[in-house]
């Protein structure tokens, strides 16, 4: 049987993302990890998994839960920082890198 850790170690995500998509879908975390692997693995999936902490930082904005908030924030600049195709403004210089190459 897979534990959450060697669920982890497969997905291509950390933890605390994982658990930013558990949060926001209602779903296990073993369940997250595996739409979280999915995701990952597309320009379009890593978008939706952006939305996704985004929704998660605007819930606890409301909720005036601050600390989870900026742990959120930080989460999302992290995860921009790891897979720069879904950021629009990276996803330009990455394609511009592209073209320069061919």
């Amino acid at each position: 049987m897979l534990s959450l850790e060697d669920c982890l170690a497969l997905c291509d995500l950390t933890e605390e993302e994982v658990l930013a998509i558990a949060h926001h879908e209602h779903i296990p975390e073993i369940a997250a990890a595996e739409l979280g692997s999915y995701l990952v693995h597309t320009p379009a999936g890593e978008r939706r998994i952006k939305a996704i902490i985004r929704d998660d930082i605007a819930e606890a904005c409301a909720c005036g839960n601050r600390t989870r908030e900026l742990a959120l924030k930080h989460l999302l600049r992290e995860f921009v920082l790891q897979h720069p195709a879904c950021e629009e403004r990276h996803r330009a210089r990455l394609h511009a890198a592209e073209r320069r190459g061919a």
